[in-house]
């Protein structure tokens, strides 16, 4: 497997295609955004990964790995493309993933590799096989439900289980569920990891791998939904809710999460969705718990505008609110289904208050907040009549907020 053709060159595919390069692989990561593709062959990395544009300078410079628009033939072809959910029924686009099978249909050979990574629903890896059989019927294919049979292509689904700011760190170490379409997909899938993974890699079909990936994020969510809703219910009864969670946490056998603005990020907040759309009637706990995470930016803007209401009485027309994180979660760039950019987003819109924004890890604001202020940390302290912290980003974590002005803290950073 000396060849590999990444499809896909975001938080997930760049760290991956690095990875294998970094380990001797010749690596193509192929995107369809010219400016990453420019960026990575300068050396450079398009988005925040401690430790990633190291690996991917060396890499580049040593000739092993080079970005492109387009692909080109391999050994071993992984996606790593985004699946969101569209509509109100939330269901899944697979669109990404059918635009690269078709691109990558052309290039196979016998005996190639093909591996999704992108969180799917299940069934998606077969769908996949379904899009690659349609525009090659020269080529046969794996079957879910023959794992004996043999085929010309290897097909597995084998998700990722990083976490964004230690991904260089767990790609390497973190066990891999590799979830092949047949045994000999597993077994080749495994060859394909093992040129740099170190954790165990563990064999199941492809079914199982992606409601596995589903699974883990689903619980988290779960999790995540509990602590959300005990902060709600102890505001309520004028508790301090992280002072409850740390005395409650004091027993052993109970570990409660921290709760925060909502939920964000491609995987836990987008995820537990895909199981609910294939099963609405059996996933009742599954859907309470994104209905509740997805409720909580709601709660978080309706706490901001009491206080701003409070000082509407007190003389001043129309407060300086100053919103600090807009990342999905702390000190990372990521802002893909941020709670703190929906809050952003329905404050500017009810443009009941000035809003300064302040996000350390970007240098712009997105286009959906094209109207927003981005300003320094020490901008927004002294300007802002309301502080409310979104994020727990470490710099936030290292002034001391002024006592002085009203405060929002979202997620417990006093």
């Amino acid at each position: 497997m000396k060849n590999i053709c990444v499809f896909g060159l975001g938080y997930i595919g760049l760290p991956t295609a690095a990875m294998f390069a970094h380990h001797g692989a010749n690596v193509i990561g192929v995107d369809v955004n010219q400016h990453a593709v420019d960026t990575i062959n300068q050396g450079k990395i398009h988005i925040v990964e401690p430790g990633l544009e190291a690996i991917v300078k060396q890499a580049v410079d040593n000739g092993k790995l080079k970005a492109s628009l387009e692909p080109v033939n391999a050994d071993a072809y992984l996606i790593a493309v985004p699946t969101p959910f569209k509509g109100s029924n939330h269901e899944p686009d697979l669109s990404y993933i059918q635009a690269v099978s078709k691109a990558l249909a052309p290039l196979l050979e016998k005996g190639d590799v093909v591996i999704l990574e992108s969180t799917s629903p299940v069934g998606a890896t077969e769908k996949m096989v379904e899009w690659l059989a349609e525009e090659r019927s020269d080529l046969s294919f794996p079957k879910y439900h023959e794992p004996d049979t043999e085929a010309d292509i290897f097909v597995a689904y084998c998700p990722e289980r990083v976490l964004p700011g230690k991904v260089v760190e767990e790609l390497i170490s973190n066990d891999r569920i590799i979830g092949g379409m047949t045994k000999e997909s597993t077994a080749k899938a495994k060859e394909v990891y093992r040129i740099f993974v170190e954790g165990e890699l563990l064999e199941t079909n492809s079914r199982t791998a992606e409601m596995a990936k589903l699974t883990e994020n689903a619980s988290r969510d779960v999790s995540i939904a509990f602590a959300n809703e005990l902060s709600i219910i102890s505001d309520k009864l004028d508790i301090n809710v992280w002072e409850l969670i740390d005395l409650a946490n004091h027993h052993p056998r109970v570990n409660i999460l921290q709760p925060g603005a909502g939920v964000g990020g491609h995987c836990i907040a987008v995820d537990p969705w895909f199981i609910v759309n294939q099963n609405p009637n059996e996933a009742k706990i599954i859907r309470a718990a994104r209905e509740i995470n997805d409720s909580k930016p709601s709660w978080v803007v309706d706490k901001i505008n009491a206080e701003v209401d409070k000082l509407k009485d007190q003389g001043i027309a129309k407060p300086m609110v100053a919103l600090l994180g807009l990342a999905f979660k702390p000190d990372i760039d990521d802002l893909r289904e941020s709670p703190a950019v929906n809050i952003a987003k329905t404050m500017l819109d009810a443009d009941n208050a000035n809003i300064l924004l302040v996000e350390p890890n970007i240098e712009k604001l997105p286009e959906k907040l094209g109207c927003g202020t981005l300003v320094s940390l020490g901008t927004a302290l002294e300007q802002a009549n309301i502080i409310a912290v979104l994020v727990g980003h470490s710099e936030f974590k290292s002034v001391n907020l002024p006592s002085n002005k009203s405060i929002v803290d979202a997620v417990g950073i006093i």
